[in-house]
């Protein structure tokens, strides 16, 4: 499981699908561990009700259905599929209002989603905020300066009950960026990696901490000299 971990996060994000999929069928006594840690690139489905898209991912997932923030449905339907409570559903539609204001305005377009749900013990609460930003000229880009490109962010934000009335927050972070050109000026240039960061908020000092997990893969081509450099870098680094 480490080693499989220890690929993964060498492998670039265009390829985590395939890649994992592979890993699924050479350690399938691991494939929910697997699916719960390994990041894959976001999908998106359009809410038939409301008639606006939503991001997939294992947080809104049950079975093979997938529950929109927008109606609170899930689709395809699902009979008996686990919603969050009432309290934590009027939250996550604030939240999405909001988070659409601010992806409009930061991201100058794209799809977020925002999901609530509660911890098994029922003391504390989990929130996860998505963007998917496809900025190829085809798509939501803007500037027309890329061939193909996309940003996704993944933030899951857990919240507990502390002492004396306090709360303790664990975020977590994952961006994956891939972007490539194709053209007579720039000539072909691809670059996709991915970064993960962790912070621990309580009451103890000693509990902050941040982690951070990165991967680069560029392959560019100079069409002046005709040749291609492949350039790979891995951090891990923790604070």
């Amino acid at each position: 499981m480490e080693g499989a971990m220890g690929l993964m996060r060498r492998m670039p994000p265009k390829h985590t699908q395939t890649a994992l999929s592979a890993l699924l069928s050479l350690l399938p006594d691991h494939s929910a561990d697997l699916l719960s840690q390994i990041d894959q690139p976001l999908q998106v489905l359009c809410d038939e009700d409301s008639g606006t898209e939503f991001i997939l991912c294992e947080y809104n997932r049950d079975a093979d259905s997938y529950r929109s923030p927008w109606s609170n449905k899930f689709h395809p339907h699902l009979e008996d599929g686990m919603y969050p409570s009432e309290e934590l559903r009027k939250l996550e539609v604030e939240a999405n209002e909001v988070f659409t204001i601010y992806r409009d305005q930061y991201y100058e377009g794209g799809i977020s989603s925002v999901y609530l749900w509660e911890e098994d013990d029922n003391e504390g609460f989990v929130a996860c905020f998505l963007i998917k930003k496809d900025g190829s000229k085809y798509a939501h880009g803007k500037r027309g300066y890329l061939h193909e490109g996309g940003w996704e962010a993944i933030h899951v934000i857990q919240v507990g009950p502390d002492e004396e009335g306090m709360a303790h927050y664990c975020l977590t972070s994952t961006i994956m960026l891939s972007l490539t050109t194709d053209s007579d000026t720039s000539g072909t240039f691809n670059l996709s990696g991915s970064i993960r960061r962790q912070v621990y908020f309580g009451r103890q000092k000693e509990m902050l901490h941040i982690a951070m997990f990165e991967y680069i893969d560029v392959d560019v081509t100079v069409p002046l000299f005709q040749m291609t450099v492949t350039i790979r870098v891995f951090a891990h680094r923790r604070v």
